[in-house]
């Protein structure tokens, strides 16, 4: 790679068409898990003008109004106004729903190792499906998150804050922000180009004129959403740094009306803004039991744990699953040249020291009874903004109380 290069990472706000999905499909989540944290949940959402779909496999001792969350979560997003081609109250919520295929509950609720005559109890729930999922960390940021993606989100949250608040009362939900980080042997040195999409009103300003509805919401932006994000941040824009607001001029028509939404469509905007890989599966409407979701929690625990306790300055680790089978059939790890200890050292460590079975997973983030601890609500914020890097959000899979234990067990390896 060359010692001088650019990297850009996007977000999109909470209003965005496939977010929508995600957090729908999340929130169904919530409310199953609430009432049965032992609910097997795979749902998935399609959004379009005047028109929700909530399909997919769910199998739970429980019932919920389906109905009611869909418009609840459409309305705590923002889309209330039927003018605008989508509402809470006016749009069409569709259920089409099936029970999970009993092949794979078989697998998941008896795991071959529990096939195998195996009493350990973390070995009867196997993996819900084959995959790979990957998890990372870096200290580029206080969150361990890279700068791209950390910059991104913070500017989205910005902007729903400031719609939410009545800051800026002519914004409407759908949004996206898009940076640009200049990196040099490696590192973040500056700010090359900040972007900005959001949906507004027609009129902004007392005017309809294109060129100054425009004008006002690029001023009031750079004051009100990008210079306040960067206040705590020692990298920030510069007189060379390039700042673009919604480049085609206007975005009146936006949300489910202009674009339709799916669920599982963000992947890239939940992880690392493409600055690590990823294993390909979607997060949003999956219980834990589905490796997906919460395997991907633990490479993250993993990778920020190591990168926390200063034995590496990038981290990645993957893992891989087969269906129906407990124990990961792949662990991977790399520090890519940054990392102060044997590389084959650090893996037996991480077998070691984490639990990386599903069953253990569950158990030690907690991910089946989270939503009822949390009122019912847990899931469905992670929906949006991202799911790692969370300053926000209490999430067990971003606590670093692993550091010492990874410390200790090192120096024990060494004296071997």
């Amino acid at each position: 790679m060359s010692s001088k290069y650019i990297f850009s990472s996007e977000s999109v706000t909470e209003g965005h068409p496939d977010k929508v999905c995600d957090q729908i499909s999340d929130t169904i989540l919530d409310a199953l898990l609430a009432e049965d944290d032992k609910s097997r949940v795979a749902a998935e959402v399609v959004v379009n003008t005047g028109l929700v779909l909530v399909t997919g496999e769910i199998t739970s001792k429980t019932q919920v109004n389906f109905v009611n969350l869909v418009r609840d979560k459409i309305k705590e997003i923002g889309y209330t106004d039927a003018d605008n081609g989508f509402s809470a109250d006016s749009c069409a919520v569709l259920v089409a729903l099936d029970e999970q295929s009993p092949d794979i509950s078989q697998g998941v609720t008896s795991a071959q190792e529990s096939r195998d005559l195996s009493d350990d109890e973390l070995d009867q729930i196997g993996a819900g499906d084959q995959g790979l999922m990957f998890g990372f960390a870096c200290n580029e940021t206080p969150e361990l998150m890279p700068l791209p993606i950390s910059l991104s989100h913070r500017l989205t949250r910005q902007l729903a804050k400031v719609r939410k608040d009545g800051t800026l009362n002519y914004l409407r939900p759908d949004g996206k922000s898009q940076v640009s980080v200049a990196y040099e042997n490696g590192k973040p040195v500056r700010i090359d180009t900040i972007l900005l999409s959001t949906q507004h009103d027609a009129e902004v300003g007392g005017s309809t004129e294109e060129k100054a509805v425009h004008d006002k919401i690029k001023a009031d932006l750079w004051e009100k959403v990008v210079l306040p994000i960067f206040e705590d941040i020692d990298i920030k824009p510069d007189a060379d740094t390039k700042y673009l607001m919604n480049p085609t001029g206007k975005f009146v028509v936006g949300g489910p009306q202009g674009d339709a939404g799916l669920t599982g469509r963000k992947i890239i905007v939940d992880t690392y803004g493409g600055y690590s890989r990823h294993g390909g599966g979607a997060f949003s409407g999956k219980d834990p039991t589905k490796v997906d979701r919460s395997a991907a929690y633990a490479t993250r625990y993993v990778a920020k744990n190591i990168v926390a306790a200063g034995l590496a300055e990038k981290c990645e680790v993957q893992l891989s699953y087969a269906i129906g089978v407990a124990r990961p059939t792949s662990v991977f790890v790399d520090t890519f040249g940054t990392g102060k200890v044997d590389e084959d050292k650090l893996l037996e460590v991480i077998r070691e020291n984490f639990e990386l079975r599903p069953a253990g997973i569950i158990q030690a983030f907690d991910l089946q009874s989270l939503p009822k601890q949390r009122g019912g609500r847990f899931y469905q914020d992670t929906a949006a903004y991202g799911h790692f890097g969370r300053p926000d959000l209490d999430l067990p899979w971003e606590r670093t109380d692993k550091v010492e234990t990874l410390k200790e067990a090192l120096k024990a390896a060494a004296a071997v």
